[in-house]
């Protein structure tokens, strides 16, 4: 095979992997978040409320809320947002509902009491009932909401057919500028803000003055 054909064949490899990438990869993680979700909150409905005993856990401005508050908030937003998600159906609002919920719940339950360094907080990256935390399903949960939040529900969405049907076709994204960079760290700085509130307010900052900034700067290159 020669050279030209070999490369022929890449790039028609690669773009039919990005075309069922628009379809297939969405939806699993869509079905897998909805489960999650939807399961927690459903064990929330048919349960009763233990958040009192975790109440000095939660953090600002969450730790002002009354439990029962909290109590009813992490349920519905859990139960409600979870079938959002597998529909397709205002994906991007769920997505960062979600994004506010499990590092909220994270840091109330999943986080360690305390650690010294980042090799000891790395400890807590497990699934265990010890002191070092159990971090690591929720960080799961975090990293598979970031597709749908940057990149949407995919074509296989209620979203996607609502943008069809009205023309708003939203494929070709414009380029990056401070703009979505900006975005982009208030996205991660977001979550990071209510378990290591110095790094997430540094990244929303960062972020935000970005955003503003795109006025004035003409990005080059």
């Amino acid at each position: 095979m020669s050279l030209h054909k070999a490369q022929n064949f890449w790039v028609g490899l690669t773009s039919r992997l990005n075309s069922v990438g628009q379809w297939i990869p969405p939806l699993f993680i869509r079905l897998i978040l909805f489960w999650e979700f939807y399961e927690s909150g459903l064990r929330k409905i048919n349960g009763s409320n233990w958040f009192s005993s975790i109440q000095q856990n939660f953090p600002f401005p969450f730790n002002h809320v009354s439990a029962d508050v909290s109590w009813f908030m992490a349920t519905w937003a859990e139960f409600l947002f979870a079938f959002l998600l597998l529909f397709g159906l205002f994906t991007r609002f769920a997505a960062v509902s979600l994004l506010i919920v499990t590092p909220v719940a994270t840091a109330a339950v999943h986080w360690p009491d305390s650690y010294g360094s980042l090799a000891e907080l790395w400890k807590g990256y497990g699934i265990s009932s010890s002191a070092d935390g159990n971090f690591k399903l929720p960080l799961l949960y975090i990293i598979l909401l970031m597709p749908l939040i940057f990149s949407g529900a995919g074509k296989f969405s209620l979203d996607h057919l609502f943008t069809r049907l009205t023309g708003s076709d939203t494929s070709h994204p414009i380029q990056s500028d401070f703009i979505s960079k900006g975005l982009m760290l208030v996205v991660i700085g977001l979550p990071l803000f209510f378990v290591i509130p110095t790094l997430g307010i540094s990244l929303i900052t960062v972020g935000l003055v970005l955003m503003v900034a795109d006025r004035f700067i003409t990005p080059t290159g």
